[in-house]
């Protein structure tokens, strides 16, 4: 009956750890219970069936869980958790632009010191350089630092 037990008691244990690592992750009731479980297996085997059942179900119970844990590395699981996209950002945004110094445009958006304006037929992101400029206002570049453009009104 006492192995009986333990044997349910180490099998409750693994199962609400597979609910902790699959279905919930982080430290919840389920962790909680499972740790009860499993301690209280090898405490009740320990203290009524002696050491040698008690090492015996220590190793049971370390051995249930690292199996738990090379399952779940190896199931999909980790896959659909993890993040598969790649970030195409450019450091320098005018590289393939033919925009410089004295170029002019038209402002796309109000200028409210950052918007968007269209030079050399690029919609391209600007710096206001004298403050707030209306949508459609004609622009000119004045510098380029850093990969913005600085326009004034014209």
């Amino acid at each position: 009956m006492e192995t009986l037990i333990i044997v349910a008691l180490i099998l409750a244990g693994l199962l609400l750890f597979i609910v902790e690592v699959f279905l919930i992750p982080g430290i919840s009731i389920a962790g909680v219970a499972s740790a009860i479980c499993l301690l209280y297996a090898n405490y009740y085997a320990f203290s009524v069936l002696g050491t040698t059942a008690g090492f015996i179900t220590l190793a049971a119970s370390a051995i249930g869980c690292i199996a738990v844990m090379v399952w779940f590395m190896r199931s999909k699981t980790v896959d659909k958790l993890s993040l598969k996209k790649t970030l195409d950002y450019s450091t320098n945004p005018l590289k393939d632009l033919d925009i410089k110094v004295g170029d002019k445009g038209t402002s796309i958006t109000r200028l409210a010191l950052i918007g968007n304006a269209e030079i050399n037929g690029h919609i391209i992101e600007v710096r206001s350089a004298d403050g707030f400029i209306d949508e459609k206002t004609p622009v000119y570049v004045e510098r380029i630092r850093e990969g913005n453009v600085i326009v004034r009104k014209i």
